[in-house]
């Protein structure tokens, strides 16, 4: 989704990659749009599907290079990207994520690595039970929320037909701005006054992206820290750094940025 990595059952990637499809491609070709002109999509995804044909796994320029003419004539890394990215439904294969060390990205088309077919768009009008699926994991993980955060964090346009179909099945809340949020009934709601310990999230984590409205994880109010809030942050930044260097000694200073 988004075009991030994510780790998925089998079973949710033959049924959710499909319906990506429209997104992936448009979000791809956004960035190579010069790179790719004029070129038949459709003609470069049936060659790029032959070439993993022989089992091999490969590397996105790998793939790439591997093409016959003429798109091997173009920019490498703009057909490996479209065709990984977009084009072909993949998966990454591991070891991906290493310990202190590159592991490159190969990939594998999904088909081959989980035997059978991403799963035909095919559900009754109206209905989507894939979608209704996906509304209620995204809300178990970060209910209350918006249709429109729910299409942030899938980059699909809102799943109206889902979020129509459980409606009923949800509570409804409204933010500060008057915006109806949805939950699930039975889902934890802290009292707001909860405190939270300090937690540094990665760069890509979906409690920063999950959402369109991103004050509410931090709003401007929030981003300057008392005395007490930085001893908090360097403490925790101690230790994180600790257990990045095996116990090494490291000195944290917090910077504005």
């Amino acid at each position: 989704m988004r075009r991030t990595v994510h780790l998925l059952t089998a079973a949710d990637a033959v049924a959710w990659r499909p319906r990506h499809d429209a997104m992936l491609r448009q979000r791809a070709l956004a960035g190579y749009r010069r790179e790719l002109a004029g070129v038949d999509l459709d003609a470069l995804a049936a060659a790029g599907r032959a070439v993993p044909a022989d089992g091999e796994p490969r590397t996105m320029t790998g793939l790439a290079r591997a093409l016959p003419d003429p798109w091997r004539q173009l920019e490498p890394r703009a057909l490996g990207e479209v065709l990984v990215a977009a084009l072909i439904p993949m998966v990454q294969l591991p070891p991906r994520g290493l310990w202190r060390t590159a592991g490159g990205a190969r990939y594998r088309p999904l088909a081959r690595w989980v035997g059978q077919q991403p799963n035909p768009l095919t559900e009754a009008a109206g209905t989507d039970p894939v979608g209704q699926t996906q509304v209620r994991r995204y809300l178990a993980a970060d209910g209350p929320a918006a249709s429109a955060d729910l299409r942030a964090w899938c980059g699909l346009a809102g799943l109206p037909a889902a979020v129509a179909a459980v409606r009923d099945e949800l509570v409804v809340f409204r933010d500060q701005r008057g915006r109806q949020l949805l939950d699930l009934p039975d889902a934890p709601r802290p009292d707001p006054d909860t405190p939270a310990p300090v937690r540094f999230l990665p760069a890509f984590d979906n409690a920063v992206l999950g959402y369109d409205d991103r004050s509410r994880i931090i709003d401007d109010a929030d981003r300057g820290l008392s005395r007490a809030e930085r001893a908090a942050v360097a403490e925790e930044g101690e230790s994180v750094a600790a257990f990045l260097s095996d116990g090494d000694s490291h000195r944290v200073r917090l910077t504005s940025g």
